[in-house]
């Protein structure tokens, strides 16, 4: 796969982790972008919504390991015009660590091919999104975890190695028992060097399949107009998240599933497919006219702007016309129930699925309810509140309610 220009982002890398271990901070060191940028996240002083920022790594030849990896195209120890090499372009998704926001979480982990967990040196590990964000990353299939120890610059060097300790007994025997353990300090900038080699290294580009049919799982949507703006001069409306598979050009038809509810006579809802054209496609500044699969990219459409905004087609499937996704409201799925609840600062007995039950369930960036029609020790069946685009072999993550809350409960692989 062709990314010689390196105009795009190629890859997706998350950050995951406990409420106030210093996510967003990260961000902000490795990109220079803040990504809470939603007046109730400003006041609240935590993310809510998926943030999203694009960086790059770049590499000064004149330097030693590991001054040499720097996120910025100016080199702060070289001479003043010396120009570092751009490696490659990332794109970061800022998952909210707040408990009662994990749905959110599991929908931006859906396009991630890489994690940053982060993990405060400050408090004992696990916390409790600490844990339950490391197993979600688990069932989503993440393969390429860096742990970012963060906030060793404010504890002892005795309790930076005893935090280090408690890591390593939380990944041990786990699927994340190599993962490199970076400490850091995002807030004052110390080590982001070495993290970015660390992410050189160990979060490569994936392989991607460029003659299969564009496939976007549609993480926002939006309304780029401002109020006031008369209709002649509208933009269309905008729709955003990543491409796994294909690539995509401005001026190509598109469709987007499963659609809009509409009511029909009698009360009736269904969803229709919406088909429109690609009129512009831009990663955060970047403008392109073919993108390619990795990064976040923004497509500009001709849909009516009301279609798209206030993140209304989050969920949906974007691809091209002659490409027959099924749409399906009844999964059936091998699944894997985790042995206890996670997330909750208790622990809590993982009790079996029970027929009726209500479930939260997770496809890619779709996210339904659904209750629980037949179930054997590893085969479950749900019927859907809403419809999804059915991708075989896709995962499913599914939560329960749990003393008023959803928790992580387990998952399973869709079966067509």
């Amino acid at each position: 796969m062709a990314y010689e220009k390196k105009e795009q982002p190629e890859v997706n890398i998350g950050t995951a982790g406990h409420v106030d271990h210093g996510k967003t901070t990260l961000v902000y060191s490795l990109t220079g972008i803040w990504t809470s940028k939603h007046s109730e996240e400003l006041k609240r002083g935590m993310t809510i919504k998926l943030g999203y920022a694009d960086g790059g790594i770049y590499r000064c030849s004149n330097c030693p390991f590991p001054e040499e990896y720097q996120p910025l195209p100016e080199c702060k120890e070289c001479p003043s015009g010396s120009e570092p090499e751009l490696l490659r372009r990332i794109s970061y998704v800022d998952a909210p660590g707040h408990e009662i926001l994990m749905t959110t979480m599991l929908s931006g982990a859906a396009i991630m091919d890489g994690a940053l967990l982060v993990i405060a040196a400050n408090e004992k590990c696990p916390q409790p999104q600490t844990f339950e964000h490391f197993k979600a990353l688990e069932i989503i299939g993440i393969k390429n975890l860096i742990i970012v120890q963060n906030k060793v610059d404010v504890v002892s060097r005795e309790r930076a190695r005893e935090s280090y300790n408690e890591i390593k007994r939380l990944i041990e025997g786990t699927w994340a028992e190599n993962a490199p353990i970076i400490p850091i300090s995002a807030l004052k900038g110390a080590n982001i060097d070495v993290l970015m080699a660390a992410i050189q290294k160990y979060i490569p580009t994936p392989e991607r399949d460029l003659t299969k049919p564009p496939l976007m799982h549609i993480v926002r949507s939006f309304d780029v107009n401002k109020p006031g703006t008369p209709p002649e001069k509208l933009a269309g409306g905008v729709v955003g998240g990543t491409l796994s598979q294909g690539e995509l050009k401005i001026g190509d038809e598109i469709v987007i599933l499963p659609g809009m509810k509409v009511k029909k006579s009698g009360g009736r809802e269904e969803y229709q497919a919406i088909y429109t054209e690609v009129t512009s496609l831009r990663f955060g500044e970047i403008e392109v006219e073919k993108a390619l699969p990795g990064g976040l990219l923004a497509v500009g459409t001709k849909l009516d702007p009301s279609i798209t905004k206030r993140d209304q087609l989050i969920g949906n499937v974007l691809t091209i016309p002659n490409n027959k996704l099924p749409i399906i409201d009844h999964i059936e799925m091998e699944y894997h129930l985790l042995e206890r609840v996670v997330g909750a600062k208790e622990f809590i007995t993982a009790r079996p699925i029970q027929a009726k039950e209500r479930l939260m369930i997770t496809i890619g960036t779709a996210l339904t309810k659904g209750v629980v029609e037949r179930v054997s020790s590893n085969v479950i069946e749900i019927s859907l509140s809403k419809p999804i685009v059915g991708i075989s072999g896709s995962r499913a993550v599914f939560s329960r309610e749990i003393n008023g809350k959803w928790r992580l409960a387990g998952w399973g692989i869709l079966k067509l």
